[in-house]
C-alpha cells in the first residue's frame, strides 16, 4: 500500500480543489468535500492505470510536501492490485 497526501481547499460557493501533492497529475473538484474526496479517489485510480500502462513507475509517496493554500491535508491511502487476463484463441485449421 502507497500512502500518499490529499490537500483540500475550500473555494467560492462552497467547492473543494483536490489534489494528490505527491502524484503530479491528481487533481480534480468537488462540490463538497467528500465528493472531492471521491473524486480524488477515482482520478489517482485513473492515472495509476494510465502510468502502469506506459510502463511507467508510480510516483514515490513524499510525507514532507506540504501546500500552505490547503485548508485539510490528509492522507489517502492506495492499494494497487495488478491482474493478468489471458484469453484463448483456437486457432483454425484451412480446409
Amino acid at each position: 500500500m502507497l500512502v500518499y497526501k490529499a490537500a483540500y481547499q475550500f473555494v467560492e460557493d462552497g467547492w473543494v480543489m483536490a489534489q494528490v501533492l505527491d502524484f503530479p497529475g491528481a487533481v480534480t473538484q468537488g462540490k463538497d468535500l467528500e465528493d472531492a474526496r471521491q473524486m480524488l479517489q477515482s482520478a489517482l485510480v485513473d492515472l495509476a492505470e494510465a502510468s502502469v500502462d506506459l510502463g511507467n513507475p508510480l510516483p514515490k509517496p513524499d510525507p514532507t510536501l506540504t501546500d500552505p493554500d490547503a485548508d485539510i491535508e490528509e492522507p489517502i491511502y492506495f492499494l494497487f492490485e495488478a491482474a493478468s487476463q489471458v484469453k484463448i484463441t483456437p486457432i483454425r485449421s484451412a480446409g
